[in-house]
């Protein structure tokens, strides 16, 4: 069964809806996983799979001069969705040449009834995941060991909502959850500590910092909490949507301040501390020739970076915002549901167009693109893949798919490097710790590579 459309299902109804299906070219084969590739992609010229939008090509004021990045660095914990509580995790460092360790079942994997999976989450030696029946799972990270699992669900709660997904902070798991509470853990043993109840459910991973844990609801409302007990500290209502894609971003927070997506196109900065507001963008489309233009939801989470704010809608816009003012930097015509991966002076973006982009962080220009394939089935226009990622690690962005596939892609010119079969699709973003690259397959079987 393929889940490469699992997560673009609506949750409200869009009618009309006309998709205009063209060729698109697929990277040539390579070698060996993080090697390097026999052949550089196929030359060709890439088509619009969606009628509203455009595939991007280098600008011609991009500067000549090679990509240069920091050096990589070990970070020892990815405690967030996304990384930390900024989502900017820069230059990652793992072995040149890198193998699987370990894997191990988390429980429930992803269905139709049952959509999406959470990323996990590293701390303090340890692994966490949710399954998508809401039970939550420590591992050994030297060996895959399970330490212990919580069942969140209560008896009188539906554990086949969808789920929300689990942060880490100062000894704790937070989890958000489908059946509207927030709940805390001992992060040691899995012991409840508390359990708050927010009004509706929520369909993206906390964000916790200095004491607060930030959740959005589906209505479009965020809730600061008190990470001690629970306790509402202070909310935040935009605009409801009718329409939406499955699946929400969580909020960035970075200097006393929270800037979260919503998925009317809303991108809002808040001060962490009461809630007040600093300034709001919108990120729709400025060209709405569909109705799938007209959903500007914000999926992809939001990256703080050097007082700058990074991101990207599904209807069509890519920002640069600085963080204080609100005042753009730049932005550019392209959507996408992925979150952007920031190191250096570059932003890397996996477009809704399967392609994979260096931007300039300083003004946005296009230095280089590279075709990642839309379909399995190239001849027949069959079987979409949706790509998650990327992560820059080592010299490499990885991304994966929902065809099963991983990649190693080059960060300095886009060329292909590898590539790495998985035991299932892949729709959860890589995440890396402690020199050790961790996957999530659709099927709830985690993989470890060091």
């Amino acid at each position: 069964m393929s889940f490469g459309r699992a997560n673009v299902l609506l949750e409200g109804t869009v009618r009309g809806l006309a998709v205009v299906i063209c060729a698109v070219l697929l990277l040539g084969g390579c070698d060996t996983w993080f090697g390097k590739a026999e052949k550089p992609p196929l030359p060709g010229k890439r088509i619009s799979v969606l009628a509203h939008q455009r595939t991007l090509a280098p600008d011609g004021q991009a500067p000549t001069e090679p990509v240069v990045l920091p050096p990589p660095s070990v970070n020892p914990e990815w405690p967030q969705s996304g990384g930390y509580a900024n989502h900017a995790m820069h230059h990652l460092e793992v072995a040149d040449n890198i193998e699987r360790v370990w894997s191990a079942d988390i429980g429930s994997g992803i269905s139709s009834s049952e959509p999406r999976l959470p990323s996990p989450v590293v701390a303090d030696g340890r692994i966490y995941t949710m399954d998508t029946e809401h039970e939550v799972t420590a591992f050994d990270t030297e060996n895959g060991k399970r330490l212990w699992r919580a069942d969140l669900a209560d008896d009188e709660e539906d554990d086949d909502e969808i789920v929300g997904g689990i942060a880490y902070d100062q000894g704790r798991i937070f989890a958000s959850t489908g059946f509207a509470k927030v709940i805390a853990l001992d992060a040691a043993t899995g012991e409840e500590l508390w359990r708050r109840k927010v009004g509706l459910p929520m369909h993206s991973a906390p964000t916790v910092r200095g004491g607060r844990v930030f959740v959005i609801t589906v209505d479009n409302t965020i809730h600061a909490l008190s990470s001690y007990d629970g306790s509402t500290l202070w909310t935040f209502s935009a605009i409801t949507e009718a329409a939406s894609l499955l699946g929400d971003a969580s909020p960035a927070v970075s200097g006393g301040v929270v800037v979260a997506p919503f998925s009317s196109g809303e991108l809002v900065a808040l001060k962490a501390e009461n809630g007040r507001v600093l300034w709001t963008d919108s990120l729709t489309s400025r060209r709405r020739t569909d109705e799938l233009a007209s959903i500007s939801q914000i999926r992809a989470l939001p990256v703080i970076d050097r007082g700058r704010v990074f991101a990207i809608s599904y209807g069509g816009v890519a920002v640069a915002v600085d963080l204080r003012t609100g005042r753009r930097n730049w932005d550019k015509e392209v959507g996408g549901l992925q979150t952007p991966w920031v190191a250096g002076r570059y932003v890397f973006l996996l477009t809704d167009e399967a392609e994979l982009v260096c931007l300039s962080w300083g003004n946005g220009s296009v230095l280089w693109v590279t075709e990642l394939g839309a379909y399995e089935d190239e001849e027949n226009l069959d079987n979409l893949i949706l790509w998650t990622g990327p992560v820059l690690v080592g010299d490499r962005l990885i991304v994966a798919g929902s065809n099963g596939q991983a990649l190693a892609v080059s960060p300095y010119d886009g060329r292909l490097l590898g590539e790495l079969e998985m035991p299932d699709a892949v729709t959860v973003p890589p995440v890396v710790a402690n020199g050790t690259l961790y996957i999530l397959s659709d099927d709830a079987e985690l993989v470890a590579f060091r």
